[in-house]
């Protein structure tokens, strides 16, 4: 009898929209569901991007174009990059993506090989884990405390550091935790990857959605020349989670073979979106900061109202737009509790297991949604727990 690959066995892919897929089914079926699960902003995308794209589409700039993205986004990303971080990488260490999901799997494909081990934080991203399933790679797990915030502690990557680590993973501002790590947290995690001449991965999707915390980032220890690669995108900061478009900037033999890669599987990004990409770096960053303090009032809102809760508790992220907080006390597990919630209360979020082993007893809420819809959140939840 046919079967299916073994690498098709091993994929994972993305739990969250599981619970997606369960909370509109229950809407199908009459039920009023608040969604906490997907970590969408729900600000519409800025208008002068949209027009950016627009003009492109009706300007007929709807044909094939370099595999490695077009030399106006690479060269706008090389300005913004000198803008934003302090140094300006050369057009040929710039990789466009459909996405910044890609750039996971493009990167362990081009530097590790499988068998070989990568250190990666947990609880973490589901398509970290996913990717080095698919490969064949080894996942070596830092665990994030929550008495230190969540912030990766580098002691714990040299104790795991091997001969077959091949790659170091950092995500800061982190999901699903929210936590930022210090300055000299991020320098001791360069110092590290350098000293065992590993690579250093880091994603700094949420990079410009910081609060009280300064985001720093490891690129300026080789300025991505040698050994760190920058994943970096457009969804989250500036709305356009349909559009598909991120980038990665890196050494350029790395750059080179995961262009080759891009271009093997889907052969170039569409070149109207990457026109939207351009309108969103030199326009106005402004726009940024606009969501960022209504994500502020949302954050300082749901982390009240988690601490308000029997059971629950809820350190207070820096960035990003994820609480984490911990429901041991309520005597579930993470996946007794988002199904609680979701059958009793009518708010769907996703259990803290789904991002990693280290997951258990902590829920992800994504409250990239109104102040109203959080308030009713936790209102549902409350009696949901009082009547238990």
């Amino acid at each position: 009898m046919k079967s299916i690959s073994r690498d098709a066995e091993r994929v994972e892919g993305q739990p969250m929209f599981k619970i997606l897929a369960k909370a509109n089914e229950l809407e199908r079926q009459g039920k009023s569901i608040l969604h906490f699960e997907i970590g969408e902003p729900d600000f519409d995308t800025p208008p002068h991007i949209v027009q950016r794209a627009k003009d492109a589409l009706s300007g007929g700039d709807t044909h094939y174009v370099n595999s490695m993205g077009v030399p106006e986004l690479r060269e706008t990303i090389c300005d913004t990059t000198e803008r934003d971080y302090g140094f300006r990488p050369g057009m040929d260490q710039v990789l466009v993506c459909p996405g910044a999901n890609p750039i996971i799997s493009f990167v362990m494909r081009a530097v590790v090989n499988p068998g070989e081990e990568v250190i990666v934080q947990d609880p973490g991203f589901p398509t970290y884990y996913s990717a080095m399933s698919l490969i064949g790679i080894k996942p070596v797990r830092i665990p994030l405390k929550e008495e230190d915030e969540f912030r990766m502690d580098p002691d714990e990557i040299r104790k795991r550091i091997t001969p077959k680590t091949r790659l170091v993973m950092m995500n800061s501002p982190q999901n699903p935790t929210g936590a930022v790590m210090t300055r000299a947290e991020v320098e001791e995690v360069s110092e590290i990857a350098e000293e065992h001449d590993v690579y250093l991965l880091t994603d700094e999707i949420y990079g410009k959605m910081t609060y009280d915390e300064e985001h720093h980032s490891p690129t300026l220890s080789d300025e991505c020349r040698d050994r760190v690669i920058m994943l970096n995108g457009f969804s989250k900061a500036y709305a356009m989670t349909g559009w598909r478009l991120g980038y990665a900037i890196g050494p350029v033999d790395v750059i080179d073979k995961m262009g080759l890669i891009l271009q093997t599987i889907v052969s170039c990004v569409p070149p109207f979106v990457q026109r939207g990409g351009i309108a969103a770096l030199e326009g106005d960053q402004g726009v940024i900061g606009e969501m960022m303090v209504e994500f502020r009032k949302r954050r300082d809102l749901i982390v009240n109202g988690l601490n308000s809760l029997p059971g629950v508790s809820c350190v207070t992220p820096q960035g990003a737009f994820y609480a984490f907080p911990n429901i041991s006390g309520t005597g579930m597990t993470s996946e007794g509790f988002g199904d609680f919630m979701l059958e009793k209360a009518g708010v769907a979020t996703c259990p803290g297991i789904y991002f990693g082993e280290h997951g258990e007893g902590f829920s992800r809420l994504s409250y990239a949604t109104s102040l109203s819809e959080i308030e009713e959140a936790i209102e549902r939840m409350r009696e949901a727990l009082e009547k238990r």
